[in-house]
């Protein structure tokens, strides 16, 4: 399964695309999309969906993961970072791609197998897991695919919850 990583922000959008198969996974792109800080907002937010749905294009993911919104004490930063993983889902809905979203939590505990690994930690399992000489630049493209990776090791479990939730619809239809 192909899978495209997206950490949104609106300055920089970290992307990472993976391949993951049984006999293991690879990094087969990974980056940022820069947006110049004096830019206009709607002009910042269709760079990101333009390089998203050219990666997209390109590379033909099969599934997209982003990671979750975490709200802090900046709401303005965190409404510009919402409208950029806004236009990140819209560029993957755009192209038929089902989406998952996964809290930071869940990303360390599924590439680290620790739910408070430190940054380090996780890029240091990314580049492990990736068979990579080093850990990948800058730190959003690391992260990207981590969210790819998290998705790739969930995607079973998904599968599973959600056939058992259909299975669970029928029955009480019957």
């Amino acid at each position: 399964m192909r899978i495209l990583g997206i950490d949104p922000g609106i300055a920089t959008t970290g992307y990472g695309v993976v391949e993951a198969t049984a006999s293991g996974d690879k990094a087969l792109t990974f980056g940022v999309v820069l947006t110049p800080a004096g830019l206009a907002l709607e002009q910042r937010l269709l760079l990101i969906h333009r390089r998203l749905a050219d990666l997209i294009a390109e590379f033909q993911p099969e599934a997209c993961a982003a990671e979750d919104l975490f709200f802090g004490k900046n709401s303005r930063s965190a409404f510009s970072v919402a409208q950029a993983r806004g236009v990140a889902l819209l560029a993957a809905a755009e192209r038929g791609l089902a989406v998952e979203v996964y809290r930071p939590i869940q990303v360390k505990q599924a590439v680290a197998s620790y739910g408070a690994a430190s940054k380090q930690q996780v890029q240091q399992m990314v580049r492990m897991l990736l068979g990579l000489a080093q850990i990948p630049r800058p730190d959003d493209a690391a992260d990207a695919l981590a969210i790819a990776l998290c998705h790739a090791h969930s995607y079973e479990a998904l599968a599973r919850r959600r056939m058992a939730e259909e299975r669970m619809r029928l029955a009480a239809l019957a």
